[in-house]
């Protein structure tokens, strides 16, 4: 490695710390200095590197493209070399794992299985963030976080739990039984969404249904949407897996199915584990292989 073109590592960290944060003054408070030598730092990190690194054009710094690429760089060395040395000297070793996922997930998956979990490691303690907000990854706090997506997420290891397409589903009490084959002809009933996602006004805009849902959107937790579309409450656009038994007792109907399949993915830093960390993994892992064989 050519030492001498490597960035000062003060440099390095302040801007870190500031992509972690989205702030000078919290990037400070994480180093322990001001938020103007957090700021002086990123400067001179731009000058050797000869590339901007944030926007300061509007109101508020926004990242640029090389700025976005560099620290996605440095979660993943910093995180690394934080995680070996927790490794190294132990100190997480009886920290709880923490996992975020979105709570229509951790209703509808994880619970029915976590006695499971419970049973076969009790001496390990678990914290799950069950929200919709997207949160890091990073050494002393989220060890794990369960998403849906396309498949790949950059700069962590995805492996895949459950596989669904995303469906507009609606209980017969609130549509009825008879056929509906535009989207236009929806907007006269209320819509459902999860909270923290834009699911149903993405899906009627690509289906080029741009006005506004006339009887209201109403966002609320995964668990709460479930109830809701089946008590006849409205419209809701999600993943068809955790609502297949509803499907096929008929308490609810697929209006529309996106010919995609996404999946919901383990995701996890790249690198050693700790041990408990690494146990809930493997566990979760095989509950999604137990799934697919249909044991």
């Amino acid at each position: 490695m050519e030492w001498q073109r490597m960035p000062p590592m003060t440099a390095l960290r302040a801007f870190a710390a500031y992509a972690e944060t989205g702030s000078v003054t919290q990037a400070g408070r994480a180093l322990n200095v001001s938020h103007a030598a957090i700021s002086q730092q990123i400067k001179s990190l731009e000058g050797f590197l000869g590339v901007p690194l944030l926007d300061r054009t509007g109101r508020q710094m926004q990242m640029t493209e090389q700025g976005r690429e560099l620290a996605d760089a440095c979660f993943l060395g910093f995180g690394a070399i934080a995680n070996m040395v927790d490794q190294l000297t132990q100190l997480e070793d009886d920290r709880p794992i923490q996992l975020s996922t979105t709570p229509l997930f951790a209703a509808s998956w994880l619970m029915p299985r976590l006695a499971d979990f419970r049973q076969k490691h009790p001496e390990i303690s678990l914290m799950v963030d069950p929200s919709p907000e997207l949160r890091p990854l990073q050494p002393g706090g989220i060890d794990l976080a369960v998403r849906y997506c396309a498949g790949g997420w950059p700069g962590l290891e995805a492996h895949l739990l459950v596989q669904s397409a995303i469906v507009v589903i609606a209980s017969p009490s609130l549509i009825g039984h008879g056929p509906i084959e535009d989207p236009a002809e929806l907007l006269k009933y209320p819509w459902l969404q999860e909270m923290g996602t834009n699911e149903a006004t993405t899906w009627m805009r690509e289906q080029g249904v741009a006005q506004a849902l006339p009887r209201g959107l109403t966002s609320l937790p995964g668990n709460l949407l479930s109830d809701a579309a089946r008590d006849g409450q409205g419209i809701a656009v999600t993943a068809r897996a955790f609502f297949e038994a509803d499907i096929q007792a008929g308490r609810l109907r697929v209006l529309f199915q996106d010919q995609i399949e996404k999946g919901y993915y383990l995701l996890s830093r790249p690198g050693v584990r700790r041990p408990a960390v690494r146990a809930f993994h493997k566990w979760a892992l095989r509950q999604a292989r137990k799934d697919i064989q249909g044991l």
